[in-house]
């Protein structure tokens, strides 16, 4: 299960998710999002675990848990539609 981690401080590593995270179950990817032009750290992650059950503890445990002087935001991650936009609202276009 693919799980989303949102509001991080900027300096989180992949081992400080690593450690957080396998305290429930098996993690399978870690991957902490950066800027593609810079490569500083954006504030979010995903984190794929191997259980379902183990991910569920997990977002369960960490949600709305202090780390860093930052309050994260931890849920399921969303899949990415056809257009590559997770957001519901696939119909919107700009009128001029």
């Amino acid at each position: 299960m693919k799980i989303h981690i949102g509001n991080m401080f900027y300096d989180t590593t992949e081992k400080e998710l690593r450690q957080a995270f396998t305290a429930f179950g098996e993690v399978t990817t870690i991957n902490v999002i950066t800027d593609k032009y810079d490569s500083r750290p954006k504030g979010f992650a995903f984190v794929e675990m191997a259980e379902r059950d183990s991910a569920v503890a997990a977002i369960s445990d960490l949600n709305g848990k202090e780390v860093n002087g930052r309050t994260l935001r931890v849920n399921e991650a969303k899949p990415k539609n056809d257009n590559g936009n997770r957001s519901g609202n696939n119909n919107y276009r700009r009128m001029y």
